[in-house]
C-alpha cells in the first residue's frame, strides 16, 4: 500500500508558519502553557492540555488569588523553561510526534488556535512570573458520571467509585483505578456534599475570567448532571454585558435521561437565539461503534446515545459537534463503521453556517493511559503481526475516500485535512517500538483487567470482540 508520500499534500503552511515563530524562541516552546487550562476542580488539580500529568493546585495560592488556579507556582517554572529553550519533560506526548514521524503535534495545533496565536509576540515578552488569564478554559466542577468507561475511574466517574468501592482495585499490577493510587496522587474527589475550596475560588475569579475568555469548555464527569454548569448556563443568559465573542462548549455523553437533554435543547437554543455567544459546540465521545462502543463505556446505550445526537443536531441548526475518539486496541475492528457513521452525520446536516464549515468534527486521538488497551499492544500477538490488522488501521488513518475539499472551502462535507492527520497519527504511533517485558507485563494486565470486567459487569469479552479472540487467549496463556 502506497504511503508516506501521499501526505505530505496535507501540511499546511499556516501550521508550517506557526512551528517556525515557536521554534525560533525554542523547539519546546507552546502558548497553551500561558492561553489554556485544564482545571479539574473535583481534586483541585490542573495542567494546560491533556497531555502532561495534572498537578496539584496548592489551596494557599488560591486564598488571595483565584488566577491561581492557572497560574500555579509548578506552571510558571515550566513557563520559564519554554521560555528558555527548553523542553518541559511533562510535554513529552508532542515531543515523540514531531521526532519520530512527519506529522504535526498538538503543540502546533494547540499555538496555531485563535485563543492562543494573536498573543505569542506578547507572551514572548513576558515575565514568566507575571499571572495570565487563559483565553481558552476547560473546566470539570464534579465527577459525577453515570458512566464507567473502560479507561478511566473513580476521581472522574461516581459509579467507577461505587464500583470499586463494591469490588476493590482491578487486578492489574498498575493499579490504575486503585483508590490507594488516588490518595497518593492526591486525587481524591471531593463528595457532592462537601465544600469545594476551588469551586469556591472560580466563581470569585469567573465575572473577571468571563470577560476577555475565547472558549469556555465544561467537562466532567457528565457535566449536564452537574449544578454548576446549570449556572454556567443561567450566568451566560442573564448576564446584561454577554460576552458575544465567547465561544461556548459542553461535554457530554448524550446518555442522560430524555429530560435532561430536552432541558439542554432550551437552553443552547435561547443563548443562540439571542446571540448570546459567538459559537455553541457540543463534545461527545464515542470510540467505535455499537455494541463495542457499549463495552467500552459501560452505561452507554448506543442506539440511545445516536438518537440524542441526531436529535441536537436537528433541533440545535446553531450547534457544532465534536465527536472524541479515544482510539484504543478496542477501537480496531468495527472503526470503519464509525468513520462511515460520522461521514453520514457530515452530509446529513453540513451546512456553512457551521463552525467547523460542518456540523460534526472528528477528533482522534490514541489511548495512552492505561496502556494494556492501547493499540500499541496488539503488536504482542503473532496473529495480529501476521494478519491485515495493519492494514485496516491504515485505510482508517488514510480515510482518502472520504476527504472533502479543502478547509478553506466552507462547501466541503468530508474529512478535513486536520482530523486525517489525527487519526493519521495513530498509525504512526502503534508501529513504534516497545519493550517486550513491558508488553508482556501489559498483556497480563489486558487479560486481568477484562477478565474481571466481564465478572463484575456481566459482559462477555469474547462474545463482543470475536475478532481479538486469539489475542485474548494469547494473553490469557501469559497469567
Amino acid at each position: 500500500m502506497a504511503e508516506d508520500n501521499n501526505w505530505n499534500h496535507h501540511e499546511n503552511k499556516f501550521f508550517v508558519k506557526t512551528k517556525k515563530e515557536l521554534d525560533a524562541q525554542g523547539c519546546g516552546f507552546c502558548l497553551a502553557k500561558w492561553t489554556q487550562v485544564t482545571l479539574q476542580l473535583q481534586t483541585g488539580h490542573t495542567h494546560s492540555c491533556h497531555h502532561p500529568k495534572t498537578h496539584k493546585i496548592p489551596t494557599s495560592e488560591i486564598v488571595r488569588n483565584p488566577s491561581a488556579l492557572h497560574n500555579t507556582r509548578y506552571k510558571k517554572k515550566r513557563r520559564k523553561e519554554m521560555l528558555e529553550g527548553g523542553r518541559p519533560a511533562e510535554c513529552d506526548y508532542c515531543w515523540n510526534v514531531e521526532d519520530n514521524s512527519d506529522q504535526f503535534s498538538d503543540r502546533i495545533f494547540k499555538s496555531n488556535e485563535s485563543w492562543s496565536l494573536p498573543h505569542m509576540d506578547e507572551i514572548k515578552k513576558s515575565d514568566w512570573r507575571a499571572d495570565f488569564n487563559p483565553r481558552y478554559v476547560e473546566v470539570a466542577f464534579s465527577n459525577t458520571c453515570n458512566f464507567k468507561c473502560s479507561y478511566c475511574g473513580p476521581a472522574y466517574s461516581t459509579t467507577w467509585m461505587q464500583e470499586i468501592e463494591r469490588y476493590g482495585a482491578y487486578p492489574t499490577s498498575d493499579k490504575f483505578n486503585d483508590p490507594q493510587r488516588a490518595i497518593e496522587e492526591d486525587k481524591v474527589p471531593f463528595k457532592q456534599t462537601e465544600h469545594n475550596p476551588y469551586v469556591e475560588a472560580f466563581w470569585r475569579w469567573w465575572p473577571e475570567l468571563y470577560r476577555d475568555l475565547h472558549t469556555f469548555r465544561i467537562t466532567g464527569g457528565e457535566p449536564l448532571l452537574a449544578k454548576d454548569t446549570w449556572d454556567v448556563l443561567d450566568y451566560i443568559i442573564n448576564e446584561p454585558n454577554p460576552n458575544k465573542d465567547l465561544q461556548l462548549a459542553i461535554n457530554s455523553n448524550l446518555g442522560i435521561p430524555t429530560k435532561l437533554v430536552d432541558k439542554f435543547i432550551d437552553k443552547i437554543n435561547k443563548i443562540c437565539d439571542e446571540e448570546r455567544v459567538k459559537e455553541f459546540i457540543i463534545f461527545t465521545s464515542v470510540d467505535t461503534w455499537g455494541e463495542q462502543a457499549e463495552y467500552i463505556r459501560t452505561g452507554l446505550v448506543f442506539n440511545q446515545f445516536w438518537d440524542n445526537l441526531n436529535k441536537i443536531l436537528t433541533k440545535c441548526p446553531r450547534v457544532n459537534v465534536t465527536i472524541m475518539s479515544t482510539y484504543g486496541c478496542l477501537s480496531v475492528p468495527n472503526y470503519m463503521k464509525l468513520i462511515d457513521g460520522i461521514y453520514d452525520l457530515k452530509n446529513t446536516y453540513g451546512t456553512t453556517d457551521r463552525y467547523w464549515a460542518s456540523a460534526v468534527f472528528l477528533d482522534s486521538s490514541y489511548l495512552r493511559y492505561p496502556w494494556h488497551q492501547s493499540v500499541q499492544i496488539l503488536q504482542g500477538c503473532e496473529e495480529y503481526k501476521s494478519s491485515n490488522w495493519k492494514d485496516l488501521v491504515l485505510e482508517q488513518a488514510k480515510l482518502m475516500f472520504f476527504q472533502g475539499v479543502p478547509i478553506f472551502d466552507h462547501n466541503y462535507i468530508g474529512y478535513s485535512d486536520i482530523e486525517i492527520q489525527k487519526v493519521k497519527r495513530i498509525y504512526d504511533w502503534m508501529n513504534a517500538e516497545t519493550d517486550p517485558k513491558f508488553m508482556k507485563t501489559s498483556m497480563q494486565n489486558f487479560y486481568r483487567y477484562f477478565n474481571a470486567h466481564d465478572e463484575r459487569r456481566n459482559t462477555n469479552f469474547l462474545k463482543t470482540f470475536p475478532e481479538l479472540e486469539g489475542f485474548y487467549k494469547k494473553c490469557k496463556s501469559l497469567c
